[in-house]
């Protein structure tokens, strides 16, 4: 995964409380086998309605979507996660989600910020004004700001999950810190055991 320390853009403004892994990515698209192609899918029963706002043009380009209250609740599925990063959304805000989600995201490089709901109602006023209000989102200090409406905000985020979106570790990036250790490992393992095989 690539690291992740600040995210500078423009934002959406999902105005809606307790949304949740079916609504962000509906089941019908739990049947594809490749992990591709799921940004199309992206809320796609509230897109059918032309005034979603998805669909409205002022908003294209944006990197972070800024939620409403108990955000992503509901099954634990990777691919809501896979359909916000493949839709171009690098960072949420909220100010709450569900854990299995946030988790999630952490583990595959989208930042999930819990942010006070009056910040949150703050931006999304702002967002209405000026849709090309641009906010950081700084991983490195775990703040988000909006300089132009002087919001400087921080926002929680545990310390291994940060180092891992910092340095661009995923699972697999992780245990491949310790390579050497294994393949070390692997030259003085009894014969016995179940060999590695490349």
């Amino acid at each position: 995964m690539e690291s992740v320390k600040v995210i500078t853009g423009h934002c959406v403004p999902l105005v809606r409380a307790d949304v949740d892994t079916d609504q962000i990515i509906p089941s019908d698209w739990l049947k594809r086998v490749e992990r591709t192609g799921f940004g199309e899918g992206l809320f796609s029963e509230w897109r059918e309605n032309s005034d979603f706002v998805l669909n409205q043009e002022r908003y294209e380009g944006a990197k972070i979507l800024v939620a409403g209250p108990n955000f992503g609740t509901g099954s634990s599925r990777e691919h809501a996660v896979w359909a916000l990063q493949q839709y171009g959304f690098q960072a949420v805000l909220s100010s709450r989600f569900a854990d299995i989600f946030r988790n999630n995201c952490g583990k595959m490089g989208l930042v999930a910020a819990r942010i006070p709901q009056d910040a949150i109602q703050k931006l999304w006023d702002a967002i209405e004004e000026d849709p090309q209000l641009e906010i950081v989102v700084d991983v490195e200090h775990k703040r988000v700001a909006a300089p132009t409406i002087g919001l400087d905000v921080p926002f929680e985020l545990d310390d291994f999950t940060q180092h891992c979106l910092v340095n661009g570790l995923d699972d697999i990036g992780l245990t491949l810190r310790y390579e050497s250790k294994v393949a070390e490992h692997e030259t003085v393992r009894p014969a016995w055991m179940p060999a590695v095989r490349s």
